[in-house]
């Protein structure tokens, strides 16, 4: 069986929707959800869904032992960033090389970047009068927002549409797609 873990920040119905999906269909198992917030609430769905979880900080996120020690026993098929807002170091990038993943708010390369996340992104698609928005799962490298693109799935931005209406229909195409993206990746890399 495949071996996933999570990295998040926040709220974690992302991680929650993708570890449902695997406890459901079997196919891969997420292993561990961490987090360099330790109020987040993903901590909490994690742990109710009997997942191990792991509070980091700055620190330990880009020392070498720590990162040897709490993941690479794990052989993990796949790294998967849901809603992680620092930048993912490079000896993670190098140890699973190939093997993250991140999902994005938004139909790059438009609105990405630094301190391009959440609202700050359905903000500035409303803002700017975009008619179509959506999200992108790409290939995480060491630059924000610019790893290889695996998937994109697009919705209508209407007129009269506020961040919020924007919000919502993102976190649909998430729930939606996220999951079956992941297990697209997992059966294409064996």
């Amino acid at each position: 069986m495949k071996r996933i873990a999570i990295f998040a920040s926040g709220s974690g119905t992302n991680a929650e929707n993708i570890i449902k999906y695997f406890q459901a269909n079997k196919s891969a198992e997420v292993v561990l959800v961490l987090s360099n917030n330790p109020e987040a609430f993903v901590l909490k769905r994690a742990s109710e869904l009997n997942v191990k979880t792991i509070i980091f900080d700055k620190n330990q996120l880009n020392d070498s032992a720590w990162a040897l020690e709490n993941l690479s026993n794990l052989e993990l098929d796949l790294v998967v960033l849901a809603g992680f807002l620092w930048k993912f170091p490079p000896q993670l990038l190098n140890m699973f090389q190939n093997k993250v993943l991140n999902i994005h708010p938004s139909l790059l390369p438009k609105y990405g970047g630094k301190g391009m996340y959440g609202t700050h992104v359905h903000k500035a698609v409303v803002a700017n009068k975009e008619t179509e928005s959506g999200i992108t799962i790409h290939y995480v490298n060491e630059h924000y927002d610019d790893g290889a693109i695996i998937f994109q799935a697009k919705c209508s931005v209407l007129q009269t549409d506020t961040f919020e209406d924007v919000a919502a229909k993102i976190h649909q195409l998430e729930s939606n797609h996220f999951p079956e993206a992941i297990q697209n990746i997992l059966s294409e890399n064996g």
